[in-house]
């Protein structure tokens, strides 16, 4: 009991810190003093907008369980907060380990009697391919729910990741009729097959800062598999999920196929982690929540882990590039979805014989990109998802500023309401300098300096984590030094941020097990059955 009671502490901790902890904006201010107000000199504020009206209505707030959307057993619901002002947008019905002991229960007989396992494939795929023609047709109320709930600009909700969403569904849709065994030849007399069946009932806890697109990663090939479903989704993000939800029920999938459990991390999510009716587990979220998720794993059935966990990924600019590109591109890197991207482009090594001109023109971009109100066109910077990732971002800068670095842009909060921070830049970063070495997951560009390619190979591979990497360069020689060289899962050359369905996405070292999308994401929800049979009489073999 101890233990458990310790396990669902470090869980809170790590993801799932409780608001009765966290410092006021006001007070978080006055501890950065005269940093704030020497930061504000170099950045011109934006005014924050009074907040648009959302066009959409929220509708679903319940749990989704067997195909019914009911209350929490307790009765209780949960606020979910509006990033641009920190009001109240509804409150969610707030699940914990009855509700998940409900819902895996409701999964575990929709995989054991069916009929989505028994379903043909081709009826499966039928199916998640008129969820994806659903959310075509819903793109704009889901584009809206998303931005009010996570802050991101709509125009990224409605043009990118609902789109991408609706394409990976698509994707696992066009596999679910082409997961196939093999016929494997003997050493004698013997058939052999060996077979793919889906794992069975998996549970699934995604992050806020991409709601839709991990429901879309983890859902579909899941579900393409054949398995059922018991997803969680973060509690300061839970709207598009359900709403996502009701959208493939409609499209016909049955009753206890996919369940979604609103609730928080000691309650919901460890429940689900540790439950001995769950055949797998898949994580999204930072590297030490990861870390929990696998022992309540272990400690439970030993069930099956995929983890997307943390990132400090380094971006590369060598001295041979253009310059105006690799501004642009490594401020996309960085500063995409207000920085909360696991991926980002957070270590910006730039080779010293353009550094100076590099760090000029990053504090220029800086300053010219649009932060306001997610729903004014136009807007390229959203507020940040909650008052503890504004805390603790501006907790960040001022560690950069006490540890030396220069700060050239930035460094303050924008506007006077809200979660919205000011586009910030460092220069003259050490390596061992805290905001070098953590994941800040906030709109702070730290720019390196380095001499030559091997230093940079090894300095860029001196972390903890490998989840991805940059490189910006004309020579196709360093080009394809580099590709091999770096320690993480994805490389992108001349470009950064390009996701697709059938590209496979995950890290090496602590940022994470397995991996997302493509056809390599099927194989963490399929197990592999070998069947022998004898042959008498066989006219070959």
């Amino acid at each position: 009991m101890v233990g458990q009671r310790l396990v669902s502490s470090l869980l809170s901790r790590c993801l799932y810190a409780s608001h009765r902890t966290l410092n006021p904006l006001m007070r978080q201010e006055r501890k950065l003093g005269l940093a704030t107000r020497i930061s504000q000199r170099f950045s011109t504020l934006t005014a924050i907008e009074d907040p648009v009206t959302p066009p959409v209505e929220v509708n679903y707030t319940k749990l989704l369980i067997n195909g019914q959307f009911v209350d929490a057993a307790s009765g209780k619901t949960f606020p979910t907060l509006d990033p641009r002002t920190g009001e109240v947008i509804a409150h969610v019905a707030e699940g914990d380990s009855v509700d998940i002991d409900c819902a895996v229960k409701a999964a575990r007989k929709a995989f054991d009697e069916g009929p989505w396992p028994k379903m043909t494939a081709y009826e499966r795929s039928r199916i998640l391919f008129k969820f994806a023609d659903l959310i075509d047709e819903h793109n704009d109320e889901l584009a809206a729910l998303e931005s009010w709930d996570n802050g991101k600009p709509f125009e990224q909700s409605a043009k990118e990741e609902v789109p991408l969403l609706s394409r990976v569904i698509r994707y696992y849709a066009g596999w679910a009729d082409k997961i196939h065994g093999l016929i494997v030849p003997g050493d004698g007399a013997r058939h052999v097959q060996v077979l793919r069946e889906p794992i069975g009932v998996v549970g699934q806890i995604v992050p806020w800062n991409f709601p839709l697109l991990m429901f879309s990663w983890k859902v579909g090939p899941a579900l393409a598999c054949g398995n059922t479903v018991v997803l969680k989704p973060a509690e300061q993000t839970p709207l598009t999920a359900l709403y996502a939800a009701k959208l493939l029920h409609e499209a016909g999938l049955p009753d206890g196929v996919l369940n979604v459990v609103a609730g928080f991390g000691p309650t919901a999510g460890s429940a689900l982690a540790g439950h001995m009716e769950v055949d797998k587990i898949a994580f999204t979220g930072s590297t030490g929540a990861g870390k929990i998720i696998q022992e309540l794993a272990a400690k439970s059935n030993l069930k099956s882990v995929t983890l997307e966990l943390g990132g400090k990924s380094p971006f590369i600019v060598m001295d041979d590039a253009d310059v105006d590109q690799a501004v642009e591109l490594a401020h996309s890197a960085l500063f995409h979805n207000q920085g909360q991207c696991c991926c980002a482009g957070s270590r910006t090594f730039v080779h010293e014989r353009v550094y100076d001109e590099f760090v000029e023109k990053a504090k220029a971009r800086a300053l010219k990109r649009v932060v306001g109100d997610p729903f004014k066109q136009g807007v390229e910077q959203g507020p940040q998802i909650d008052e503890e990732q504004f805390s603790k971002i501006l907790g960040y800068i001022k560690s950069g500023i006490d540890s030396g670095a220069t700060l050239v842009a930035g460094g303050a909060r924008a506007g006077n309401k809200g979660f919205y921070i000011q586009p910030t830049v460092f220069s003259d970063v050490k390596d061992e300098m805290t905001i070098a070495q953590e994941e800040i997951f906030g709109p702070v560009q730290t720019i390196l300096k380095f001499k030559n390619l091997n230093e940079v190979i090894q300095r860029a591979n001196a972390s903890p984590y490998g989840l991805a990497a940059g490189v910006f360069t004309n020579n196709l020689n360093t080009a394809n030094t580099l590709m091999r060289a770096l320690r993480v899962g994805t490389v992108w050359i001349n470009c950064y941020n390009l996701l697709d369905a059938a590209i496979p996405f995950g890290g090496y070292k602590m940022s994470g097990i397995g991996r997302e999308k493509g056809m390599d994401s099927l194989n963490s929800y399929l197990q592999v059955k070998a069947v022998i049979t004898p042959i008498e009489n066989h006219s070959w073999l």
